[in-house]
């Protein structure tokens, strides 16, 4: 078991999704910022749908019960193992009774804690994601309990990556989305060629944009999103959808962030600039 002393700001356990339930109006759920948590699942040689930690702007404080190794990723902060600096990206084996301890975060916003065969958190519709209300809770409380497998003895084919942080990318590369035509070039002038600051309204269901481009007259009907849809209120307001975003919507759904994208914006927070680009 992993005990947790100290839950931080907002920390969850993420796999890769729930898949299936949208025509049931349950979002996919699962890592804001695939890319990092793929890395560090690759660095343990777990499967691709392993559990992890999500950490989000202020860490936890953590007690290992059993023997294991673990990784770390993401957002930029200063992490200790007993009170020593680790680095990211890199293998440890921590042993019983061992603390791990977040500190500042430097850059970024989401960080990730994977361990070797992931977390054994209860399955809830084919996925460990919180998501509350489909799972108990929403994210993980001081004193709470994560099982996770022992393992004594692990020999990793690599121990270490060099990682090409995204963290300073502020370009998220869009498809159109199914009313991108609606859009006139006055609009798509606006979309296309400033920078946006993420407003205070934002978390994983949704980050909203500071600033507007022109509004529109269009009616439709509640139709099907997915994470990283963009829709457009009549005021002109920009809504990105993100992991626990609704499942449908009636506002224009005007572009299709990619998953790298996603990732990208998943390390935002307010008032961090982004831009779009149509590929």
């Amino acid at each position: 078991m992993l005990k947790v002393l100290k839950s931080g700001f907002f920390t969850t356990i993420q796999d890769q999704g729930r898949f299936g339930y949208l025509n049931k109006g349950v979002p996919v759920a699962g890592v804001m910022d695939i890319f990092s948590a793929a890395k560090l699942n690759l660095l343990l040689e777990n499967t691709a749908n392993a559990a992890v930690m999500e950490i989000t702007m202020t860490g936890p404080t953590l007690v290992f019960e059993e023997p294991t190794y673990i990784c770390l990723g993401g957002a930029d902060i200063s992490v200790t193992l007993n009170n020593s600096l680790i680095k990211h990206f890199k293998v440890y084996k921590v042993v019983k009774g061992d603390i791990l301890s977040y500190g500042r975060l430097k850059k970024g916003f989401r960080n990730y804690l994977a361990i070797k065969n992931g977390f054994k958190t209860v399955k809830v519709l084919g996925s460990r994601s919180l998501y509350n209300p489909i799972t108990t809770t929403s994210r993980l409380t001081d004193g709470a309990m994560v099982p996770y497998l022992p393992c004594d003895s692990y020999s990793s084919k690599v121990s270490e990556w060099q990682i090409d942080s995204f963290l300073d990318k502020t370009t998220l590369n869009v498809s159109k989305g199914p009313e991108f035509e609606f859009l006139d070039d006055k609009q798509l002038v606006q979309l296309f060629s400033k920078e946006f600051a993420i407003a205070k309204e934002y978390n994983r269901m949704a980050y909203q944009i500071e600033q507007t481009i022109s509004g529109h007259k269009i009616s439709m009907l509640t139709s099907a999103t997915l994470p990283g849809t963009v829709q457009l209120t009549p005021s002109g307001k920009l809504i990105v959808l993100m992991k626990d975003g609704q499942t449908t919507g009636g506002y224009p759904r005007i572009l299709q962030l990619s998953d790298l994208a996603i990732s990208i914006l998943a390390q935002k927070k307010y008032g961090d600039f982004i831009s779009f680009k149509l590929v």
